[in-house]
């Protein structure tokens, strides 16, 4: 019998990857104020503690990625009691294409579902 333990560490792993971003700018849409990594990090791993998304050092780049292409922005606050910490919040353009990469999550879901189900005619 094959061991299947790295080949779903993989695919798991590849999946991770393509929906971080989806999944961080959804958090931050729907946050009251501005995160920080940390903290972000705790909400992904309490959503499912069985089976976190990622680990919080694979966090970081994803976050100064989205930066970088303008759909969040991030302010450093220092704090007394330990390191300063990086804010994120979501721009405008952030959240229009949170938008359109919804769209395209629902039209992804549905066509491996069906997929999955057996429902397509080939």
């Amino acid at each position: 019998m094959v061991d299947t333990t790295d080949a779903n560490k993989k695919f798991q792993k590849e999946l991770n990857s393509g929906t971080a971003a989806l999944v961080l700018l959804s958090i931050l849409a729907h946050a009251d104020e501005p995160m920080y990594g940390y903290r972000i990090a705790k909400l992904m791993e309490a959503a499912d503690e069985s089976a976190p998304m990622m680990k919080q050092g694979a966090l970081y780049p994803v976050l100064r990625s989205l930066e970088s292409n303008g759909l969040l922005e991030s302010y450093v606050d220092p704090s007394i009691s330990g390191p300063p910490r990086r804010y994120y919040r979501i721009t405008d353009s952030g959240l229009e294409t949170l938008k359109s990469w919804v769209v395209i999550w629902d039209q992804t879901k549905t066509f491996v579902d069906d997929i999955l189900k057996g429902n397509n005619d080939v």
